[in-house]
């Protein structure tokens, strides 16, 4: 009995392996574990064609001071979402970019941080140490990132998505987001909704 249960146990473990894919860099990353508290994204882009979005997004997320916004009230101009929390290092690096970039296309496109594990004190810290101008919701609970989860992997943070006017996913950044790369694709969406 003992002998047949360890072959069961073994040939389980063989065909998990065989699940794991080693070519994946966020899954290195999450199977080498270590206790950074993310998976860094590689900084990968995916534009999504106008044609080939899918539905608006939905969510409604609580702010920090008590309020609540919800993807339907991001609709009408694109739409700038980027998951972060402080203890992230390539949160805190992007920071300054996507301060500037605020600060380029407020008048043509919202931005909306999603903080997935500070509490308030320590977000505002943060917010305030990169003079950042725009709000951010608290996703403690994780229910924006749930319902965000078909764009957004758990573990990959920063992701950064850029909505059309439409509140539909026009892009994608996994990982730390290159300033030119987002203010093309933040340009190309807002051309696309003028």
């Amino acid at each position: 009995m003992r002998t047949g249960l360890v072959a069961v146990v073994a040939s389980l473990g063989l065909a998990l392996t065989g699940c794991a894919t080693t070519d994946d860099n966020l899954a290195q990353q999450a199977n080498a574990g270590g206790d950074k508290g993310y998976v860094a994204g590689d900084g990968s882009v995916s534009e999504y064609a106008a044609d080939k979005r899918g539905e608006p997004v939905a969510f409604d997320a609580k702010m920090f001071d008590g309020s609540t916004v919800t993807a339907e009230s991001l609709r009408g101009k694109p739409a700038v979402v980027n998951f972060w929390y402080a203890g992230c290092a390539p949160c805190r690096a992007e920071a300054p970019d996507l301060v500037a970039l605020h600060g380029e296309y407020k008048d043509e496109a919202q931005f909306l941080g999603v903080n997935l594990r500070d509490q308030q004190a320590t977000a505002e810290a943060f917010e305030r140490n990169f003079k950042v101008g725009y709000p951010s919701a608290s996703d403690l609970d994780g229910a924006v990132l749930l319902a965000l989860s078909d764009y957004v992997p758990p573990q990959a943070v920063p992701t950064t998505l850029v909505l059309d006017s439409q509140g539909r996913v026009a892009a994608r950044v996994l990982g730390k987001a290159d300033k030119s790369t987002l203010a093309a694709l933040i340009k190309d969406t807002v051309a696309e909704s003028a």
